[in-house]
């Protein structure tokens, strides 16, 4: 498995959110420019999984980003692992997961 979310980006809009499963998994959000700005995960308790949250997502930001996602049962492990991967690369947090980290070990990705 790949440590960094390879995927393509998707606009995130209505008609991109609706077409996305409800499945358990994990996200990431970019800006216009393609900033990582909030990594995050739709887990047991999410009523939809991945489309309710970024649905939740689209109607807290509004236009102008743009989301990828996995799908994946171990969602929890593999949010820490992003978020680190993330930290490892840039020296901090994206910003919308700066407020409320959870406490993270250390990873040095190649």
């Amino acid at each position: 498995m790949r440590l960094r979310l390879n995927k393509p980006w998707r606009s995130l809009d209505a008609a991109e959110t609706a077409r996305v499963q409800g499945q358990l998994g994990v996200y990431q959000i970019a800006d216009a420019s393609g900033t990582i700005v909030m990594i995050g995960e739709a887990g047991a308790r999410t009523t939809f999984g991945l489309r309710s949250e970024l649905q939740r997502e689209l109607a807290a930001r509004g236009p102008g980003f743009s989301f990828r996602f996995e799908v994946n049962q171990q969602y929890r492990t593999r949010w820490f692992e992003m978020l680190m991967v993330h930290q490892a690369d840039h020296g901090e947090l994206p910003l919308d997961n700066r407020a409320n980290p959870p406490k993270l070990g250390r990873l040095s990705p190649a």
